[in-house]
């Protein structure tokens, strides 16, 4: 337990450095390829997610899923890849190589989909390499380009919203 505490320090003190370098991508194309990470210890509802945004016209092939669980179990089978806490090593480096993919990936947009602040998904939003990165408004306003002021259970809100802007900005 104590050193959960510990491996959390230190994440959290690399997250604060890969804050002070993020920049600010310009978003100026239509959105092809999509990033979903998401925090499936609180939101059960990925599918339904995904085809929120199948039916806004993105391409199965050009969706990837990063799936975290507080409570990861080896043994289990998960339906996406799942990553939990163990997959980050004490300086805040990823240990899973589906991780690593995700992160390195260029998509046009990636979807924080996660509503509390948690520093080892915001580690990831953090490195990722998209383009445009959007999330929830209670998370900080740093790692994202834009946020969405709702609830997680609300998915359909968060998808209409998203595409609504993303419409007018084009």
């Amino acid at each position: 337990m104590f050193l959960n505490y510990i491996k959390e320090f230190f994440v959290k003190k690399s997250l604060k450095n890969n804050l002070k370098t993020i920049k600010d991508e310009v978003f100026t194309s239509n959105i092809q390829t999509v990033g979903l990470l998401v925090d499936e210890s609180e939101f059960r509802h990925s599918k339904e997610l995904i085809k929120e945004l199948l039916i806004n016209g993105i391409a199965p092939e050009n969706i990837k899923v990063a799936a975290y669980r507080r409570k990861f179990d080896k043994k289990k089978m998960y339906s996406r890849p799942t990553f939990g806490k163990k997959h980050i090593d004490w300086r805040g480096k990823v240990t899973e190589v589906f991780l690593n993919e995700f992160i390195d990936t260029e998509f046009d947009l990636l979807i924080s989909y996660y509503e509390e602040e948690n520093s080892i998904l915001m580690m990831i939003t953090s490195k990722s390499k998209a383009k445009f990165k959007v999330g929830f408004s209670s998370v900080d306003e740093k790692l994202n380009r834009w946020m969405i002021n709702t609830a997680m259970a609300e998915y359909k809100l968060f998808i209409t919203e998203l595409f609504k802007y993303l419409k007018s900005i084009k």
